[in-house]
């Protein structure tokens, strides 16, 4: 018997990624086994080491699938030469819209990384700093261009806007008809203009 291509491979790993990323959002990183994520899957247990060699990986997989695409949009934000209300509209819009699209994987990003060893985390750790860093520096523009208040300090403001969209993002998730524009609008209204009249 033929092994199947490697897009074919890339396929199953997805699909095994996402059935860690169900178990692990709803049983948590310690109450889920890989004999659920096999169930899940509908395969072997044995099976599934194809895929990750460990709960360990397949945690490490999880967290990987739940940030890269999220950290590679804020490249393209960051990058693209919009003024700053656009900027962070698109900020807010792609981050909150993760939770969507990716929800399961985002939220054990989130609550579970924490549960891997120093070592894996390094390169987490780095694309979290890397979406941040996009992010303090549109503030950064922002603040040089006069847009944005001279005494704001960009890295407190990025990891404001991080802390407001990552809470509405867990609402997100188990709210799954919340609209995702309206609460976008609200979030970015509020992070411009404040509470004040």
């Amino acid at each position: 018997m033929n092994a199947p291509s490697r897009s074919r491979y890339d396929e199953q790993k997805a699909e095994a990624v996402k059935a860690a990323a169900a178990e692990f959002a709803s049983k948590g990183y310690h109450g889920a086994s890989t004999k659920d994520i096999a169930a899940r899957l509908g395969v072997q247990q044995g099976s599934l080491y194809y895929y990750f060699r460990s709960k360990e990986d397949a945690l490490l997989e999880v967290c990987l699938y739940g940030i890269r695409d999220y950290v590679q949009r804020m490249e393209r934000i960051a990058a693209d030469g919009q003024p700053f209300e656009a900027k962070l509209f698109a900020t807010v819009t792609s981050h909150l819209s993760s939770y969507r699209s990716t929800n399961e994987a985002l939220k054990v990003y989130n609550d579970e990384r924490l549960y891997l060893p120093p070592e894996k985390r390094r390169n987490l750790k780095e694309l979290g700093s890397a979406y941040r860093e996009h992010l303090e520096g549109i503030f950064d523009q922002a603040i040089a261009d006069g847009v944005v208040r001279a005494d704001v300090d960009s890295h407190f403001a990025a990891q404001t806007v991080i802390g407001i969209c990552n809470a509405w993002g867990d609402h997100i998730v188990r709210e799954p008809d919340l609209d995702l524009f309206d609460l976008t609008r609200k979030c970015t209204d509020l992070l411009l203009h404040g509470f004040a009249r």
